[in-house]
């Protein structure tokens, strides 16, 4: 948990209990008068709702679904192994934030915008790159040993940031770097609306959206 003047900032891992816990406690002891969720309102409705979600021919259709349905399926697999379904702690947050009348705010792009970016940007070369990476997984047994119920340490999502800014350079672009400015913008204008806010981001979000928000405010004194 960060504090940068009236905001408070809670990178989470979306798949970990510890996540959760750290956002029922900061929503109950710090009472924040509004709380901004890295959601659009796509994703916010399909979160709360209590359909189960069905693929559609139109959704098939749209660009970048392949990549979305991928990273989708993999979240939810992991989820399924530590016990915590994703977007867990955004669940947490939205029922406190109704049982205490918190408001709330998305501040997250709308995600078939983010899809759209992605299909448009992600080159041959980092496709490429994907297929050989997925097929030497195939016959690899190096394991990475991490605690999913946790947030990984902020060094350590730094450095696979990093690392994917590297290897697929138009990857972090639209999913991290363009989303951090846009979600900056709009934490932003809710600082100064409001005296207390809190928000819960990706924690490789966190960094990222820390500096540039550490920078306007240096820039504007």
């Amino acid at each position: 948990m960060h504090t940068i003047q009236n905001l408070i900032i809670i990178g989470t891992s979306h798949i970990a209990i510890e996540s959760v816990n750290e956002v029922e406690k900061a929503i109950r002891e710090q009472n924040p008068d509004i709380i901004a969720l890295e959601l659009d309102l796509k994703r916010f409705r399909r979160l709360v709702s209590k359909a189960k979600y069905k693929i559609s021919l139109s959704d098939v259709r749209k660009k970048g679904f392949l990549i979305s349905l991928i990273g989708s399926y993999i979240e939810r697999w992991l989820g399924e192994k530590v016990g915590v379904m994703p977007g867990t702690e955004m669940k947490k947050a939205i029922q406190l934030a109704k049982e205490r009348k918190i408001r709330i705010a998305l501040i997250d792009q709308d995600i078939e915008i983010t899809l759209k970016k992605l299909r448009e940007n992600f080159t041959f070369k980092e496709k490429m790159r994907l297929l050989k990476a997925i097929f030497f997984s195939l016959f690899t047994s190096k394991k990475f040993k991490i605690d999913l119920s946790k947030v990984p340490e902020q060094k350590l999502i730094n450095k696979l940031t990093m690392q994917l800014k590297e290897e697929y350079p138009s990857v972090y672009k639209v999913l991290i770097e363009e989303r951090n400015k846009i979600m900056v913008s709009r934490l932003t204008k809710l600082m100064q609306e409001n005296k207390k806010v809190l928000a819960i981001v990706g924690a490789g979000h966190l960094s990222g959206m820390e500096k540039i928000i550490r920078w306007n405010l240096a820039e504007k004194k």
